[in-house]
């Protein structure tokens, strides 16, 4: 299943997002930029930039997970970019990994460079699971221990060239309001849009404070998780400390793909990473994105039975 998604000019969507961002942040700046070499420090990508053919893929989804696993679930990025009409394709995002390979549960956050006909894959991702030491975070680049560009279940993922090029530069600081920084993002975009849906991705960067940050346990749940409840019973949460650089992907809002409109997976140079929730600092909070608006949205392997548990 495939969609295009309105996109607005880099101008107007920096006018809208710092708009928006004012009213939940006590200092917000959006403009145009160059997007800075994302293969240097703290990002470290296999790519420069997240230009060239913008595009989201909602893969599989939280049905596969919860109530009870589907552990045959599993995909392959370089499948995916195939899929997306973008072989080759710089990939950013969130996701689980394929249990299959692991042997566990646990978050993946994916930055692959996708193979093509004249270069292999260069897979940069990072993985996040409990330590079976102290039940503290276990983060691992997934290349020190797989050659594979596997995951399972769910992921949401940004795609592009992964060029150099203008995209969206958002500072702010201080949050004031209620919602996390990519809620604010989405809930912007979903208030100026309406009806018609801006895709977005990207990376941005927690720079000062903490922020609550969930893993999935490496065991999946043998009794049903239900409701929003079991699901927070399951997961492990913990408070992280910046810097964070986090890849999020967002839909301003489901034009009936049953999408999951927001995801945004963090890792660190510190050992810390997993599942974004919100900054538990808000006084202290800093953040710097680079964003790009997405042109085709790709559905798939959606699931044929489907509920609105875990979605957030």
């Amino acid at each position: 299943e495939r969609f295009a998604f309105h996109v607005p000019s880099l101008e107007e969507l920096a006018g809208v997002l710092q708009k928006g961002l004012k009213e939940n942040f006590a200092d917000a700046q959006v403009s145009v930029v160059d997007c800075p070499d994302l293969t240097q420090e703290p990002f470290k990508f296999p790519a420069k930039g997240i230009c060239g053919k913008p595009r989201i893929a909602d893969v599989g989804g939280v049905p596969y997970l919860i109530p009870l696993v589907q552990k045959e679930k599993v995909y392959d990025l370089n499948t995916v970019a195939k899929d997306i009409e973008l072989p080759g394709a710089f990939i950013l995002g969130a996701g689980a990994v394929s249990s299959k390979i692991l042997g566990v549960n646990a978050e993946l956050i994916p930055i692959v460079q996708t193979k093509s006909e004249k270069k292999p894959a260069v897979n940069g991702s990072y993985v996040a699971q409990i330590n079976p030491a102290d039940k503290g975070c276990l983060l691992e680049k997934y290349s020190s221990k797989y050659t594979d560009c596997e995951f399972g279940l769910l992921a949401n993922l940004y795609a592009s060239e992964g060029q150099p090029g203008k995209v969206i530069e958002v500072k702010a600081n201080g949050r004031t309001g209620e919602l996390n920084f990519v809620s604010c993002l989405r809930q912007t975009l979903e208030k100026h849009y309406g009806e018609k849906p801006v895709g977005m991705g990207g990376t941005f960067i927690i720079q000062k404070g903490k922020a609550k940050i969930h893993i999935m346990p490496p065991e999946f749940s043998t009794c049903p998780l239900n409701t929003d409840e079991d699901v927070n019973n399951w997961l492990k949460f913990f408070e992280m400390k910046a810097p964070l650089i986090c890849q999020p992907v967002i839909v301003s809002r489901d034009p009936g793909f049953d999408l999951r409109v927001e995801h945004t997976h963090c890792f660190s140079h510190h050992g810390e990473g997993g599942h974004y929730h919100q900054d538990t600092s808000p006084d202290s909070v800093q953040y710097l994105g680079y964003f790009q608006p997405a042109e085709l949205l790709f559905r798939i392997d959606r699931p044929q039975e489907t509920h609105l548990v875990g979605r957030d």
